[in-house]
């Protein structure tokens, strides 16, 4: 009989204990491109991206006017030109025309690439401060705001403290 309350004490304790425990979880969310935005980080990366992307549209006009030239001096060829150099000509026009067609999808590759090399280290200093809130928060998850279906009140909203964190106002 000692035996039996014995076990139910210890029974009922762990019962209270997974109770307790259970109604503990904490779980936040955050809003990150809101925190992207407020970041200081990103107009500094915003500015030499719009540099880089600045610098690959002029060469393309450079390239398209030279395209331009080349077009304008097939049609000023007179009517007596031989056909050597029409054809001499068309080609310039189509290689240059590849050019073109062949540097557009270069520089999408390479916008595409500069802009995870600036943007990459304000995802990974904020990625870095929202762990480190979770942690002092005791929070198991911390969801995308965005992606959320439902969100309850209990959910902590972890924005404000992340930006102070950062030292962002």
């Amino acid at each position: 009989m000692r035996n039996l309350k014995k076990f139910a004490v210890v029974l009922l304790f762990i019962v209270v204990a997974a109770s307790v425990n259970a109604q503990t979880l904490k779980f936040g969310h955050i809003d990150l491109q809101a925190l992207i935005q407020v970041m200081p980080e990103r107009v500094t990366a915003e500015t030499a991206f719009n540099k880089f992307q600045s610098e690959i549209e002029d060469v393309y006009g450079e390239l398209q006017t030279d395209l331009q030239t080349k077009m304008d001096e097939f049609d000023k060829l007179p009517a007596e030109s031989s056909e050597v150099r029409r054809n001499e000509k068309v080609k310039e026009i189509q290689n240059l025309q590849q050019r073109i067609q062949e540097y557009g999808t270069t520089a999408q590759t390479q916008l595409q690439q500069k802009n995870t090399e600036l943007m990459q280290p304000i995802y990974d200093k904020a990625q870095s401060a929202i762990e480190e809130v979770a942690k002092e928060q005791g929070l198991i998850y911390v969801f995308e705001a965005n992606a959320l279906l439902y969100k309850s009140n209990q959910s902590v909203d972890i924005l404000p403290m992340v930006k102070q964190k950062l030292g962002i106002q």
